[in-house]
């Protein structure tokens, strides 16, 4: 199982790369970051930092979006990188929640969200492709390499997965939602005629190492604050209880009163008292290394490739080490 580390590019961008390198040490072979323009610094900025500083690490975004950035932007950016540090980067993209509602735009529609995964991915590894019924490709692109992981909840998100991207993030460590999912990810993979094992699976969730399960659920219920926005989306679209989207994962939003994207993704949000303690240890790895090991090799046995660490609270260099000492080493071994 490969290990990767989520932060969010607050200033200093120094202490971004610093973790990022912390991480490395430690095993880690993925770097992320948010892509939110008005919330944080500009990540791509930053991945050139990190990616000097690096050996081998592998940077992109948990997620950027077809709609803050032009599509033939984002793939010069990505092919430039990889020109510079060789061919390590990834492209994690979703409808867009945080970036696009900031601004006071609507999440971008699947089917945009779609032909943008095609679009950037031929873009950045040489291909002619269209952008607005415009011919273009970069001349200046050789051997470039660009996967292009897609963030999705709902049914019809899952099956856009399976049929169009590289990899498929799943922002939510629960067992069973998790199974649910992977499985419609790999159909839908497999019935638009793709190998569905040749999509990478990450999962992505805060984890927070320690004895003192009280205090890490509060370093960690804003996740499923986070989490909340998209199935608030997934019910107002699908009804509370349909048949296409689980119980399991929609039912804790019932008390939820509105989101301040002022705290997205830290520790304290306001936003989250709705979020119960039975959601926080399901969507979370939370406890003694022992806990997250159990937990890791159950989402391992699901087909769970990747495991990205969230890592916004108040003990981020001792989460890096503890993964590094104990618990990367006990699920590679």
């Amino acid at each position: 199982m490969d290990f990767g580390l989520v932060l969010q590019t607050d200033p200093p961008a120094s202490a971004v790369v610093s973790l990022m390198r912390r991480a490395e040490r430690n095993g880690f072979r993925y770097g992320w970051t948010f892509d939110s323009a008005v919330l944080w610094q500009e990540p791509f900025v930053i991945y050139s930092q990190i990616l000097e500083h690096t050996q081998k690490l592998t940077v992109g975004p948990m997620v950027t979006n077809p709609g803050t950035r032009t599509w033939e932007v984002t793939a010069s950016t990505f092919a430039t990188l990889n020109d510079m540090f060789g061919n390590r980067t990834v492209c994690g993209i979703g409808r867009g929640d945080s970036a696009m509602r900031v601004a006071g735009r609507k999440p971008n529609t699947l089917a945009r969200l779609g032909e943008a995964i095609g679009v950037i991915r031929d873009l950045a590894e040489g291909r002619e492709a269209e952008v607005d019924g415009q011919p273009l490709r970069l001349p200046w692109v050789r051997g470039g390499k660009l996967p292009v992981w897609m963030a999705a909840y709902g049914p019809k998100a899952l099956a856009l997965a399976g049929q169009k991207a590289d990899g498929f993030i799943l922002q939510l460590a629960d067992p069973y939602l998790t199974a649910s999912m992977v499985s419609a990810v790999r159909t839908a993979a497999s019935d638009a005629g793709r190998d569905p094992d040749s999509v990478t699976i990450c999962v992505a969730a805060p984890a927070y190492v320690g004895d003192d399960l009280a205090h890490a659920r509060e370093q960690c219920r804003w996740f499923g604050g986070m989490v909340g926005n998209h199935v608030a989306d997934l019910v107002s679209r699908y009804g509370e209880h349909s048949d296409l989207v689980p119980d399991a994962l929609t039912s804790y939003i019932k008390s939820r009163e509105g989101y301040d994207y002022s705290h997205h993704g830290r520790a304290g949000n306001p936003s989250t008292d709705f979020v119960p303690d039975e959601i926080v240890d399901r969507f979370c790895l939370l406890g003694p290394a022992e806990a997250h090991i159990e937990k890791l090799k159950e989402l391992r046995e699901l087909g769970v490739d990747q495991f990205a660490v969230y890592n916004m609270h108040d003990a981020k260099e001792a989460t890096i080490d503890a993964y590094g000492s104990e618990i990367i080493p006990a699920l590679n071994r």
